[in-house]
């Protein structure tokens, strides 16, 4: 059997030739393994018990809640999640 450039399933045959960069692990390309992983991602949220809120702020409000989650050692998210929460339970009050 001849060898054939395209052919890269057989590594026997191609253990001689050096590639550049990291070696492949993945079969599919970045794009489908991004998507995938975003899948995944959404999966694991909901069986938390999570769902997902997006909205825009301006970027000096934005800011601020950087320096807050910073200061208190917290992610954005789980600074926005506790002001949600303070906020809901003055109102229900």
């Amino acid at each position: 059997m001849a060898k054939e450039i395209a052919d890269l399933t057989t590594i026997d045959l191609f253990s001689d030739e050096k590639r550049p960069g990291r070696p492949k692990t993945n079969p599919n390309s970045r794009s489908v393994q991004i998507k995938i992983n975003k899948r995944n991602q959404v999966k694991r949220d909901k069986n938390k018990g999570l769902k997902r809120v997006e909205f825009k702020v301006h970027h000096s409000l934005f800011e601020q809640l950087e320096q807050l989650a910073k200061a208190q050692q917290l992610s954005r998210s789980e600074l926005i999640e506790s002001l949600l929460i303070e906020s809901l339970a003055a109102h229900i009050k």
